[in-house]
């Protein structure tokens, strides 16, 4: 038979401390990916590899424009 731990603590504090560990959580992951995104930037810029990639976008960004024009139907 399963036995289960019982919780000592009121489910205020229960959810309050879930509340700002998630929180935390949020603001560390967006601090995280904000620092790769700019790290990620920079060493790109330095390899000249950001032309390629708005070159390729670019083409992408057409491909897609040429084919809502040639079907009207889909542009809602």
């Amino acid at each position: 038979m399963a036995q289960f731990e019982r919780v000592f603590k009121p489910l205020k504090e229960i959810m309050i401390n879930n509340f700002f560990g998630g929180l935390a959580w949020a603001v560390g992951a967006t601090v995280g990916l904000a620092i790769i995104a700019i790290l990620l930037t920079f060493i790109f810029k330095n390899i000249n590899l950001i032309p390629f990639v708005g070159k390729f976008i670019a083409q992408i960004t057409d491909q897609v424009l040429v084919n809502l024009q040639s079907h009207p139907h889909l542009i809602k």
